[in-house]
């Protein structure tokens, strides 16, 4: 039996044979936090949302202190996305296009947005943060479909040989607020059965969108068992909430800054006026004075002899 606890964090589940790892979460609230501070379109959101909570759900099978990124680029108007999720359950995402819009012929197919025109084809970048190590470990695969549940399941499978099923869903309302969210990862591990595949297989083609059911009021056991009802089921301790966290901080957003370059920094000291710099991801400000565009400057004037 799966015993039901509260649906703002997390669900880790691990079969009793130890051959299917799952996870799954209901992430609506961060979603609509997301889009809400960056008045993001309905694609942008879409996006960065189904990214979002499949950086949620990979991060919570790391181990404490450790976080995940996927970064998606795209030959699309939508350009790039990214999101990076902790263990602890921490996320936050952003586009590089929040206002972004996409005419209805290349976004809607029947009831359903599609994002996968507006990315288009390219790359996935899955990196790994390690605390106390100095390189991040990374994978990089191709898009597979532009849908972004897909291409993480083909980068498990091409950067871990683990085949995966990943269903991720973003519902927004008639005025493009976040209505529902969350995800559902599945595993196989090592010295699972050609059936126990084919029982999931056929499960996931029963199954309604995870989007429809969060809708409809499931729990994140729910959407498990919509997938694993026929498996034994053991669930893991995981007692993180989860949360849309950004770490920016002056120091940080002056580092960004350096990527001006020295002349256009000089051009901001001559002027001598205060810079408001917004961060992306949370839409905090941040003022920063002349004497803190000398000292930018001058660091990025010191690397440059490096």
């Amino acid at each position: 039996m799966l015993r039901m606890t509260a649906a703002n964090r997390v669900h880790k589940y691990l079969s009793k044979d130890l051959t299917i790892r799952a996870s799954s979460v209901i992430a609506t609230q961060v979603v609509e936090e997301m889009r809400a501070i960056q008045t993001s379109f309905p694609v942008p959101t879409i996006a960065v949302g189904r990214t979002m909570v499949a950086s949620l759900l990979m991060a919570s099978h790391l181990k404490n202190g450790q976080e995940l990124s996927i970064y998606i680029q795209g030959s699309g108007p939508l350009s790039s996305v990214f999101a990076q999720s902790t263990f602890e359950g921490k996320v936050r995402g952003v586009s590089s296009h929040p206002h972004l819009v996409v005419p209805a012929e290349l976004a809607v197919a029947g009831d359903k947005i599609k994002i996968a025109k507006s990315i288009g084809i390219g790359l996935m970048t899955v990196t790994h943060h390690l605390p106390m190590t100095g390189t991040p470990h990374r994978g990089t695969v191709e898009l597979a479909t532009s849908e972004i549940g897909d291409d993480v399941a083909y980068y498990l499978h091409q950067s871990h040989q683990i085949p995966s099923v990943v269903s991720l869903g973003v519902h927004l309302d008639s005025e493009g607020k976040c209505q529902a969210a969350g995800g559902v990862l599945i595993e196989l591990m090592p010295g699972h059965t050609e059936e126990t595949a084919l029982k999931i297989e056929a499960r996931v083609k029963q199954a309604k969108a995870v989007s429809n059911r969060i809708i409809e009021g499931a729990s994140a056991t729910d959407l498990i068992r919509d997938f694993l009802q026929d498996f034994e089921l053991v669930e893991l301790d995981h007692d993180y909430s989860v949360e849309y966290k950004c770490r920016c901080s002056k120091e940080r957003v002056m580092r960004s800054v350096g990527l001006l370059g020295l002349k256009e920094l000089d051009d901001i000291i001559d002027k001598g006026e205060n810079t408001e710099v917004s961060c992306e991801f949370c839409g905090r400000k941040y003022s920063l004075v002349t004497d803190d565009i000398r000292e930018v400057r001058q660091d990025v004037y010191r690397e440059s002899l490096n």
